[in-house]
C-alpha cells in the first residue's frame, strides 16, 4: 500500500506561510523602537525632528548654556539591538571662558586649542615681544569657583630703548620715557637749522628694541655778507662767514650823517638766515646843488674934490697919483668838500659880508685921506 503524496500546490503553500512568518518575527516592527533619548545632566539631545528611533539610530547632545563638553568624554547615544540606549557619562561640565587677553601677556601655546576650563584650572603666560619678565611676579591665573579668571599683578615690563644721546645745539624732548612705543622729539637752539627726522619711535628690532630714527643734525644758520653803503664803510664786525646774532657796525665817510641803524644782526627767519634789518646809509651835510651865493658888495661915495688950474706941475703931480684899486670881496674858505655844516650857513654868510663892508669902507677912507694931502701939499 502506498503513502499518498501531498501534491505541489499544497507544499507552496506551507512554504509560503512560513517565509511570511520569519519576515514578521524579524521585521523592525515586530522588535520594537527606542523610547526617546534619555535625560543627561547639563545636556539636551539634538533630534533633529525625529518622533521614532529604531535599531543604530545615534542621537548627538548638546551642552546647556553655561556649560562646556568634557574634552575627550563621548557625548551621544546608540539605539542598540534590545531596544535600550548605549551608556554614557556626564559630558557637560561648568568652565571658565577663554583666558583673557593682556597687552603685555600671552597664553602659553599649550593652552590655545582648549575650550575646556574647569574650577581651579591654572593657565600660565608668556611675555609679549618688547616686553619683559618682572622678576618675582607670577605669570599664572585661575579659573575661580565664580567662573571668573583671577586678576594677575603685572608680570612683564616694556624693554627701554638705548640712550639716544645728546643733541649738540639743540636739545631732545622726551614727554614719557624711553621705553617700548614710545616717542621722542629733537628741537634744535635758535640760529640752527634741522637736518634729519624731527622725531625718533623705540620700536621692535627682532627680539630688541631700538630707535626707528638717528640723530638728527643742527646745522648754523648762515647770513649772506652784509651790503656795502655809499659814502661809508663796516667798521665792525666784518668776517668771513655771519652766523646767526652776528653783528656789523657801518660808519660814513667825513662830511657825511648816518641814517638808520648804525649796527645789524644776523637773525634767522625760518631755516634761512637774514639781517635784522636794512643797512643805514650815509648823507651828506648839506643839499646837492650849488654853494651859497653872496650878497652885493657895497660901494663907498668919493669925498668932493676942489678945483685947481692946471699947470705943468699939477698935471705932474696928478700924474703921479695912484690909480685907484678896484676892491674885490675876500675869499673865504670853507671845508673840504665845498659843504657848509648844516645849521651855520646863515651866520657864515652874514659874518663874511660884514668883513666884506668893513674892509671897503676902511680902503676908501684911506684913499681918500691920501688925497686930501697930497692936494694940500700942492698947493
Amino acid at each position: 500500500m502506498s503513502v499518498a503524496r501531498p501534491g505541489a500546490p499544497a507544499v507552496l503553500q506551507v512554504l509560503g506561510g512560513l517565509h511570511l512568518l520569519l519576515l514578521l518575527l524579524w521585521s523592525p516592527a515586530a522588535q520594537g523602537d527606542c523610547p526617546p533619548p534619555p535625560e543627561m545632566p547639563n545636556a539636551h539631545p539634538d533630534l533633529k525632528g525625529l518622533t521614532s528611533f529604531p535599531q543604530n539610530t545615534t542621537i548627538i547632545y548638546l551642552c546647556n548654556d553655561g556649560f562646556v563638553k568634557i574634552p575627550g568624554v563621548q557625548d551621544s547615544v546608540v539605539c542598540l539591538d534590545n531596544n535600550q540606549w548605549s551608556q554614557v557619562s556626564e559630558f557637560c561640565n561648568r568652565s571658565c571662558a577663554m583666558p583673557p587677553r593682556l597687552p603685555y601677556g600671552v597664553v602659553r601655546s599649550k593652552y590655545r586649542i582648549v575650550t575646556y576650563f574647569p574650577v581651579g584650572t591654572t593657565v600660565d603666560y608668556d611675555c609679549r615681544m618688547g616686553y619683559r619678565r618682572v622678576f618675582g611676579v607670577s605669570p599664572k591665573i585661575t579659573c575661580l569657583p565664580s567662573l571668573e579668571w583671577s586678576v594677575p599683578e603685572q608680570f612683564c615690563e616694556k624693554k627701554p630703548c638705548p640712550n639716544p644721546g645728546d643733541l649738540v645745539n639743540g636739545h631732545i624732548n622726551i614727554t614719557t620715557d624711553i621705553l617700548f612705543g614710545a616717542t621722542i622729539y629733537f628741537v634744535c637752539d635758535t640760529g640752527y637749522n634741522l637736518v634729519g627726522a624731527s622725531s625718533s619711535l623705540c620700536i621692535l628690532t627682532g627680539n630688541n628694541v631700538e630707535w626707528s630714527n638717528p640723530l638728527p643734525v643742527c646745522r648754523v644758520i648762515y647770513c649772506r655778507d652784509p651790503p656795502s653803503i655809499a659814502n661809508g664803510r663796516i667798521i665792525s664786525g666784518e668776517s668771513g662767514q655771519y652766523t646767526y646774532n652776528h653783528a656789523v657796525g657801518y660808519a660814513c665817510d667825513k662830511g657825511f650823517t648816518l641814517i638808520g641803524e648804525s649796527t645789524i644782526y644776523c637773525t634767522a627767519n625760518g631755516e634761512e638766515g637774514e639781517w635784522s634789518s636794512l643797512p643805514p646809509r650815509c648823507q651828506g651835510k648839506s643839499p646837492p646843488g650849488k654853494g651859497p651865493t653872496p650878497g652885493p658888495v657895497p660901494t663907498v661915495k668919493e669925498p668932493p674934490q676942489t678945483p685947481t688950474r692946471e699947470t705943468p706941475e699939477n698935471a705932474a703931480t696928478q700924474t703921479e697919483q695912484p690909480s685907484r684899486t678896484t676892491m674885490r670881496p675876500l675869499a673865504t674858505s670853507f671845508p673840504k668838500g665845498g659843504d657848509i655844516p648844516s645849521g651855520t650857513s646863515g651866520v657864515v654868510h652874514g659874518f663874511v659880508a660884514a668883513i666884506i663892508v668893513i674892509t671897503t669902507v676902511s680902503l676908501g677912507m684911506a684913499l681918500w685921506r691920501f688925497r686930501g694931502a697930497i692936494e694940500t701939499s700942492s698947493n
